[in-house]
């Protein structure tokens, strides 16, 4: 999942320098300085010279200003770094040193496209001509054609990446459902997204309140000591207002919820969850048949943000997490009372560099959701939390749930459910596997997170999800989509 670190050094350190730039108000001034600084020359570190180095930089410059990097923009918050993707194989059928040169030429005979000829030593496939239909790479006898898919490609659950006549990947803007697996798939780093930062730094230097909404996956993400007070701490020291977990939401969420599953299993419809805009992306775009069938509560992160919003109207609500499709939540589903930004871990450490701030080890005396909240976060938590709701409401209903954790999981159930073959009542769909907690911005491996998870919850107050909502006055806002 995770990229070579000289990508994400070369990440951050763009992604640090605009910070900076951005609270000294210098961004306009000095933003074509910021190539120069990086990449000093004369001796490139990482391409072919210090040119394409610089004009990387520069691409990189603008995502993370939240523009796109080339000239054209689709809207789409994931986007390609055409300078980067340059340098990846165009060809993805590749004839190796395992070729004899046989006398057969089967790979040649099952061609249909005049694609590969005889070589002096072994065959030769003209990329021009290849139309990847893996014919030959099935002929040889030796497996002497290897089948090198881009990383990118490979990554995409949705089939939403293609090439264009220059070997440069293109990520089809309909089919895209902006789960990120392919930015940290491609070696290059080829791929981003657009950032928030400027907005953000801009909403912490107004006259506004801005508060940060910390998502459940935080908690181990950066060891057993890293709690939700040290967060909250160097949240306030980075300048925003306050900070709330929203773990919260993930009550708020389950509670209305697990309304919906009720009247909806008595009635005999099959339902989804929400919560993953990933998952909801992949609905509307490639099962549209099946929107009406995706529950109509919001999700946690907007869930948190209405109730800071009902409070104050005015106030900026960021969200902070490992997820790249909360940035398309906010952007492209446009629900009302949403988080105003979207931060990932990458993108909130480089505002916290830009101002001296480091997360420290602090002892948790902070807890805003009930431990069903916190669990959100993991493959079957949104279940086990729908399923305790109706247990505290004593609503009695043999509900069956398919948790489908993962992009192809969740394929398939949508799929069973649209050919009206789904086992289950209801589907938790998860494209990220294991949930929100291997997110494609997440800091630390999954193993790693959990045990540093594990020792965290284990320590937090066991109150139950009704118990926890009692604290707040829920009928100032709506729970459902609009």
């Amino acid at each position: 999942m995770y990229a070579d670190e000289n990508v994400i050094q070369i990440k951050h350190d763009v992604l640090y320098e605009v910070a900076k730039l951005a609270f000294a108000g210098e961004l306009e001034e000095k933003r074509d300085n910021i190539a120069m600084d990086l990449i000093p020359g004369p001796t490139p570190r990482f391409r072919c010279c210090i040119y394409k180095e610089r004009e990387i930089i520069r691409q990189r410059v603008r995502l993370a200003e939240g523009k796109a990097p080339g000239t054209t923009d689709d809207g789409n918050v994931i986007q390609v770094i055409s300078s980067a993707c340059e340098d990846c194989p165009i060809s993805r059928y590749v004839v190796t040193d395992n070729c004899q040169n046989c006398i057969g030429k089967a790979c040649i005979n099952a061609c249909n496209f005049g694609a590969i000829e005889a070589g002096r030593h072994r065959s030769h496939i003209d990329a021009a001509k290849c139309k990847e239909c893996g014919k030959c790479a099935k002929a040889c006898p030796y497996h002497a054609i290897a089948d090198l898919k881009r990383p990118c490609k490979f990554s995409c659950p949705v089939d939403a990446i293609t090439y264009d006549e220059h070997g440069i990947s293109v990520i089809d803007e309909k089919k895209c459902i902006r789960c990120g697996l392919c930015i940290h798939k491609c070696p290059f780093g080829a791929i981003g997204s657009k950032t928030f930062i400027v907005d953000v730094i801009e909403a912490l230097k107004s006259d506004k309140k801005v508060y940060a909404m910390v998502a459940p996956a935080t908690e181990g993400q950066f060891g057993e000591d890293i709690t939700m007070e040290s967060w909250k701490k160097a949240i306030k020291e980075v300048g925003f207002d306050g900070l709330i977990e929203v773990g919260l939401g993930g009550d708020m969420t389950a509670a209305y919820e697990a309304e919906e599953w009720s009247e909806a299993y008595k009635e005999g419809k099959k339902m989804t969850t929400s919560c993953c805009p990933a998952f909801v992306n992949m609905v509307r775009k490639h099962f549209p048949e099946l929107a009406d069938q995706v529950s109509t509560t919001v999700s946690p992160m907007c869930a948190v943000s209405r109730l800071v919003k009902a409070q104050d109207p005015d106030a900026v609500t960021v969200f902070i997490g490992p997820c790249i499709s909360k940035k398309s939540e906010v952007v492209d589903q446009k629900i009302d009372g949403n988080a105003d930004y979207v931060l990932t871990y990458s993108e909130i450490r480089a505002i916290m560099k830009a101002k001296d701030v480091i997360l420290e080890p602090v002892e948790n005396t902070y807890q805003e959701s009930s431990i069903y909240g916190k669990r959100f976060a993991n493959a079957g938590g949104v279940t086990a939390a729908v399923l305790q709701s109706m247990k505290e409401s004593d609503e009695q209903i043999d509900a069956k749930v398919c948790k489908a954790n993962g992009a192809q999981e969740c394929k398939k159930a949508l799929l069973l459910m649209k050919v009206g073959k789904l086992p289950e009542d209801f589907i938790e769909g998860m494209v990220c596997e294991g949930g929100c907690v291997g997110g494609p911005s997440s800091f630390n491996d999954q193993l790693s997170s959990k045990r540093s998870r594990d020792a965290l919850l284990a320590k937090a107050d066991e109150r139950g999800i009704h118990e926890n909502l009692g604290n707040y006055d829920m009928k100032s806002f709506s729970m459902h989509r609009q």
